[in-house]
């Protein structure tokens, strides 16, 4: 019985995540194309004014091997 309740409950739950991403509102989805060996999503819903920058990368002083740390 348990085993029911468990698929029962697995088969819900891909029903709503289904529903769910098929009603999210997006006319392109995007797709994921391969350029130069690595793989970038292309298209889709997720504008980049919506996401944080980046922290800016720390700075590399000339002649400093890289794992270097002033104390």
């Amino acid at each position: 019985m348990p085993l029911v309740g468990a698929l029962a409950a697995a088969a819900a739950l891909a029903g709503v995540a289904v529903f769910s991403a098929s009603s999210a509102g997006c006319a392109s989805p995007g797709q994921y194309v391969q350029r130069d060996g690595y793989i970038e999503l292309v298209g889709g819903c997720i504008d980049t004014r919506d996401l944080p920058p980046a922290p800016p990368a720390p700075g590399h002083h000339v002649g400093e091997p890289a794992g270097y740390q002033q104390q």
